[in-house]
């Protein structure tokens, strides 16, 4: 019944008759209260053993994305900048769809309805991973679509023209704290058409200045290229590679502390290209994917053949032709990317 520091004589009296009234009736209470102590310790383990969100997503990280995923930081991000902040402090099996919808619909008010689409369909891996795991039964996304977040993507088509891309060279040169790092890598990112991780996660060791070619590996389509070196990108690279410091890496990351992965991380030039915004007050927001289109773009205004512009950015050739025709154009693009890159430093020395 308890003690007496809980129970008065009263009190113990009155549960003392109650008891022998249910043991007349046929009732096991000493069954009974060994049941209820043992339901209250199973509840207590429940609450310590409860994984709460943040957690479940760091396990979900390093299980099933460190190691495997080219570049892990992507989704690293989007944990300790959206989801963690949001419904990391809660249960993963208390999660409910109005925190969900919560979440979504902050990240669109900042104006960014990609990344909720992003965050949208990263939190329902997560939670499914959670019912994998028995942690959950029910994933609280699953009545969520695109249209619940930031909505049908569409495709760009934004480039820059050549009275935009001076207005950007001069806005580097502007701009306070935008370092010549990232000055550097925009240059390559335009002249080499490059994918924007592919240069951020280079080695050095892919790059070879003797014979003035990048031996590209890690490809976002798994097809390697060997992609042709202008003489400007070869000086470009070569003060890179003194900036780096001797690191195997051609941008290494700047900072340390808690960083997961040795080079630049995936929103550093973003946030860089954010620096250049106020000196260029009369041009139309851009990313730094557009890069890639605008080169394709000048590539054709500078009268390179089609299928040649194509396989400079590392696109497959479409159709029947795609598949009997297997050559790789280098000495084409090569030329290619010097007629770019020539076109590029006309702009900025003008």
């Amino acid at each position: 019944m308890g003690s007496y520091a809980e129970l008065s004589l009263a009190k113990a009296r009155e549960t003392a008759k109650q008891l022998s009234a249910r043991v007349a009736l046929g009732y096991d209470v000493a069954g009974e209260k060994k049941e209820r102590k043992a339901m209250a310790i199973a509840k207590i383990e429940s609450e310590k053993n409860a994984l709460k969100v943040s957690a479940l997503a760091t396990e979900y990280f390093e299980r099933q994305i460190l190691g495997r995923w080219k570049h892990p930081d992507i989704l690293r991000r989007r944990i300790d900048k959206d989801i963690n902040p949001n419904i990391g402090h809660l249960k993963a099996d208390e999660v409910k769809p109005r925190h969900i919808d919560d979440m979504l619909q902050k990240i669109v008010a900042r104006g960014a309805p990609t990344i909720a689409n992003d965050v949208l369909r990263w939190t329902r891996r997560i939670f499914n991973y959670g019912i994998k795991r028995h942690i959950l039964e029910v994933n609280p996304t699953a009545a969520f679509d695109l249209s619940d977040a930031g909505g049908q993507e569409k495709s760009r088509e934004r480039f820059l023209n050549r009275d935009e891309l001076k207005s950007l060279f001069n806005a580097m040169k502007l701009a306070k704290g935008f370092g010549r790092e990232n000055e550097l890598t925009f240059k390559l990112l335009l002249v080499l058409c490059c994918r924007k991780m592919e240069l951020c996660s280079a080695r050095w060791e892919a790059f070879d200045f003797t014979n003035a070619v990048w031996h590209l590996t890690d490809t976002k389509n798994g097809d390697e290229i060997d992609i042709p070196l202008p003489p400007q990108a070869l000086c470009w690279l070569q003060e890179l590679k003194t900036l780096s410091c001797n690191s195997e890496w051609v941008l290494p990351a700047r900072k340390m502390q808690n960083r997961m992965i040795p080079h630049i991380a995936e929103s550093t030039l973003p946030v860089a290209l954010a620096k250049l915004k106020p000196h260029m007050p009369n041009v139309e927001r851009f990313t730094i994917h557009d890069f890639r289109r605008t080169a394709r773009s000048h590539l054709a205004a500078l009268g390179i053949d089609p299928i040649v512009a194509e396989r400079c950015l590392n696109h497959k050739i479409r159709g029947v032709e795609g598949i009997y025709n297997r050559h790789q154009y280098f000495s084409e693009r090569k030329f290619a990317l010097e007629q770019l890159a020539n076109f590029i430093v006309q702009i900025e020395g003008h």
